[in-house]
């Protein structure tokens, strides 16, 4: 809710899109520009309500980011996850979607939970598989 304070404050670095069945939130996506860079972009959530999981609203949040991005000049997505096993479906979901695993910086989160990177070039609509 922080961020979405800031956001609708007039602060431009986190950005927020709601996905709605009638009037209710069911899921919403956060991103912002990385500092010190020239066309990064974070995508920092996506979030969808457990009873609306796996019908595509996932889906058509990351597509409607996307969109918004290159309509910003955007060139490269980057999205940090869990490597834990509850998180593969997350990692698996990005990778459907053409995110490459582009690093892995083990026990970041915690010991045996490392921070697991991808990236997508915007440019391309797809990144070449990056070594991790």
């Amino acid at each position: 809710m922080e961020l979405l304070d800031e956001s609708l404050g007039g602060d431009d670095d986190y950005r927020f899109l709601g996905a709605y069945a009638g009037d209710e939130l069911i899921g919403y996506a956060s991103w912002g520009p990385t500092p010190g860079t020239h066309g990064t972009y974070d995508l920092y959530w996506i979030v969808v309500d457990p009873a609306s999981q796996g019908k595509g609203v996932g889906t058509q949040l990351l597509a409607a980011v996307e969109t918004q991005l290159m309509a910003d000049g955007c060139r490269l997505i980057v999205v940090e996850t869990s490597s834990r096993a509850d998180y593969a479906p997350t990692r698996a979901f990005y990778e459907r979607r053409g995110y490459a695993r582009a690093a892995t910086l083990p026990g970041y989160y915690a010991p045996d939970d490392d921070l697991v990177i991808y990236l997508k070039d915007l440019r391309h609509r797809v990144l070449a598989r990056a070594s991790s």
